[in-house]
């Protein structure tokens, strides 16, 4: 696959074996066909076997996991042995994205994409990402990689709009994915947020991932655990928002980080 779905599963923090293969095989149930995790969330086989579960093809999801200079590093040989290892605790033949999860620790752009390089013409990865980078940051990515740089994962929401990056993705053609997009449940106690999911009777779920999903170039991966959530996050794709619904959430003037460590670097 080499469009990147609108709407995925994300698995951050979903580290229980069952409940975690539980909600990748109803999300692949659901329609869902993006999926994402990460080395470092500790659930790899635990996707992996929500995956198997699934009746649904492998070519037909989009499968996407990351480095973590935290756990095991981001040297080119780090790299390199932490692809291979996601292969084996998925159960994949191939990945669809591999992101380097931050540009902290011993990422240096020169030692650390070769590598990723390199795993796309293996046929270990097919795209290459990055995730909580800044602009400046995604410019010197891609100018240190021979292939095209497909995705920014960023946190991403109505209370963190990300202009700067959106625009900055939609000029050099990759995209934003916007994890924590419901702001980790701060949604439901914003009152345009309300307002609008009022006015179509819908979740303050659905008007944000609408919201997010109608700009060009920006897919969501909200986390959800059980199949009401993940039904009605999905439902989301149906809800056409007009313009007045637009401008209003665009007029939030708030920016509320739920992940803002200090190695950040929006921090620096």
């Amino acid at each position: 696959m080499n469009e990147l779905p609108a709407l995925g599963i994300g698995t951050w923090q979903n580290t229980d074996p069952e409940e975690c293969a539980s909600a990748v095989a109803t999300a692949l149930d659901v329609g869902y066909r993006h999926v994402d995790t990460a080395e470092i969330y500790g659930n790899e086989e635990h996707v992996g076997e929500g995956l198997a579960r699934a009746d649904v093809d492998r070519e037909d999801v989009f499968l996407a996991t990351k480095v973590h200079s935290d756990s095991t590093g981001l040297t080119y040989d780090d790299v390199i042995e932490t692809a291979h290892g996601s292969l084996e605790r998925l159960g994949v033949d191939y990945l669809d994205l591999l992101y380097v999860h931050w540009p902290t620790g011993n990422y240096a752009p020169g030692e650390t994409l070769p590598a990723y390089d390199d795993l796309v013409e293996e046929g270990v990865t097919r795209h290459v990402g990055v995730s909580n980078f800044e602009p400046w940051q995604v410019e010197e990515a891609m100018e240190a990689l021979e292939e095209p740089l497909f995705a920014n994962q960023v946190e991403m929401h109505p209370l963190l709009q990300q202009e700067e990056l959106v625009a900055h993705a939609q000029e050099h053609d990759y995209y934003v994915v916007a994890y924590s997009p419901l702001a980790r449940g701060d949604v439901f106690d914003v009152p345009e947020v309300s307002e609008v999911a009022e006015k179509h009777g819908v979740s303050e779920a659905q008007v944000s991932l609408a919201w997010l999903t109608r700009k060009d170039n920006v897919v969501a991966i909200p986390k959800a655990t059980s199949r009401e959530h993940i039904e009605d996050n999905w439902a989301s794709l149906d809800l056409e928002l007009d313009d007045a619904d637009v401008a209003k959430i665009d007029g939030i003037e708030r920016e509320d980080r739920h992940l803002d460590p200090d190695k950040g670097p929006w921090n620096e």
